[in-house]
């Protein structure tokens, strides 16, 4: 039996792990006739584990759109790199600002496995060195960053994760060419957010990025995420009111909201939209 990851393996902003039960029931009860999951921005792969879950029968396609399998693929090597910081810091005080002698250790230790290795995980390190919620994606940025002890007690561990999964390596537009008008299909649909930090992103994200994104909504089966911040959907109830009903891509959506606390100074409303057009359509007919 695969094994039943609560969160992913290792950090990734924007992970749906507060989801988890929410997220289940949706695949479950909502788009139980779907036999083809494809997950368009996979992130870290965490709403395709959570759906082969919950559907194994299913094929689940995870689009790994930011290199979370590569990270994967070096996590012996991360996990090597948090021994030799541990125990640098194994008499420093826990939550600290690392200054001095020990961040200059620290330092070297980066410094080293950045020579050693083919590629570092500096977004795993951030966890362990940064301020909750902050990343850094090199060497440069995290030697010239605040560093603070937050290094966790024990390895990353991946075993079983992708299990069960297709792994694809696409853009977007070109994996939902592939199953668009296919029957069955439920797109899962979770973008890098609007207004909120974006930077371990692959690629630059603008305003139109994000209503390009829009457009795989219509009249397709999908689980959308998206948060108060971006104000995408009174946009879309605008364009409704304003050209017509059918215009708003998520119009006859249903709606979950759920408030995310990110750190002290963070928060933002977290929304969960799905539809099923099948259903909407056999609804209208009748």
């Amino acid at each position: 039996m695969t094994k039943q990851y609560s969160q992913a393996p290792l950090p990734f902003m924007g992970q749906k792990r507060f989801w988890n039960n929410q997220f289940k029931q949706v695949i479950r009860d909502s788009f139980s006739d779907c036999h083809t999951f494809v997950d368009l921005f996979g992130g870290s792969g965490l709403l395709s584990h959570f759906t082969h879950t919950v559907r194994p029968d299913a094929r689940v396609v995870y689009n790994d759109y930011d290199g979370y399998v590569e990270r994967i693929r070096h996590i012996d090597e991360t996990n090597t790199i948090l021994c030799r910081l541990r125990d640098v810091l194994a008499d420093y005080p826990k939550g600290k600002r690392i200054e001095g002698s020990k961040r200059a250790e620290v330092v070297e230790v980066l410094r080293q496995a950045e020579q050693t290795y083919e590629t570092v995980d500096y977004i795993s390190l951030s966890n362990s060195l940064l301020f909750a919620c902050r990343y850094c994606t090199s060497f440069d940025e995290m030697k010239d960053d605040t560093m603070y002890n937050r290094i966790r007690s024990e390895n990353f561990n991946a075993d079983g994760y992708l299990e069960g999964l297709t792994v694809a390596h696409q853009d977007y537009r070109s994996l939902f060419n592939q199953y668009k008008g296919v029957d069955g299909v439920c797109f899962l649909v979770d973008p890098p957010y609007l207004s909120t930090q974006s930077k371990t992103y692959t690629g630059c994200w603008k305003l139109h990025d994000y209503l390009d994104v829009l457009e795989v909504l219509r009249g397709t089966n999908y689980v959308y995420f998206t948060s108060n911040k971006s104000d995408l959907i009174e946009l879309c109830e605008w364009i409704g009111s304003s050209v017509s009903p059918d215009a708003n891509p998520l119009c006859g959506a249903s709606m979950v909201r759920r408030h995310s606390q990110l750190n002290y100074a963070a928060q933002y409303t977290d929304i969960m939209m799905y539809h099923h057009s099948d259903r909407e359509e056999r609804r209208m007919a009748a």
